[in-house]
């Protein structure tokens, strides 16, 4: 496997090594060892699927208290996937990153607890699968706006379907202090 950098030290992409012939293809999801060789030392405890249609977008989330490391990845179809920083005290808080992750490129993310997570679907559909590091906790569940002017992330559509949820989250210096993880925790 590949791993590739992004702007934040704790962000990798990691791009599998693919075995293909006239059948198909095969290639490892996941192998802790190779996996923890490469600085991702979770223990993951859930795996999460979900399906959506073209011009969904799901996020920006996180968890906190109880963050969640997530490993994720695109079976079918095409994301442009983004972490923001939401670390309190992070010499990059409030910065973003996108990648685009897909059926093609196979390539995964591994989004570190402190940062907020969501994705566009560029596809006609995509099914979208994550690793958690930590259960789903309702109680911790926290979010930003995905349209925050202070981020100001480059989402590729205008007008995306939304949850109710996603429509409500706060711009993320309105976010009360108590409920943004710690840089350096």
């Amino acid at each position: 496997m590949e791993i590739l950098s992004t702007k934040f030290n704790e962000v990798i992409v990691i791009s599998p090594r693919i075995f293909q012939d006239p059948r198909g293809y095969f290639f490892e999801t996941f192998q802790a060892e190779r996996y923890k060789d490469n600085g991702i030392l979770c223990n993951f405890v859930q795996d999460n699927l979900s399906c959506s249609q073209k011009n969904t977008l799901r996020g920006l989330h996180y968890q906190h208290p109880h963050g969640q490391a997530k490993l994720v990845s695109v079976v079918r179809g095409e994301v442009l996937d983004v972490v923001v920083d939401v670390r309190k005290g992070s010499p990059t808080f409030g910065q973003w990153e996108g990648v685009v992750l897909s059926s093609e490129n196979h390539r995964q993310l591994f989004v570190p607890e402190g940062f907020a997570h969501g994705f566009c679907v560029l596809s006609e559909d995509a099914l979208f699968t994550y690793k958690c590091s930590d259960y789903y906790t309702p109680d911790a569940e926290h979010g930003i706006a995905w349209d925050d002017p202070d981020i100001g992330i480059a989402w590729p559509i205008e007008c995306p379907l939304l949850s109710e949820k996603d429509t409500c989250y706060p711009r993320l210096r309105d976010v009360d202090e108590k409920d943004l993880p710690v840089f350096g925790m």
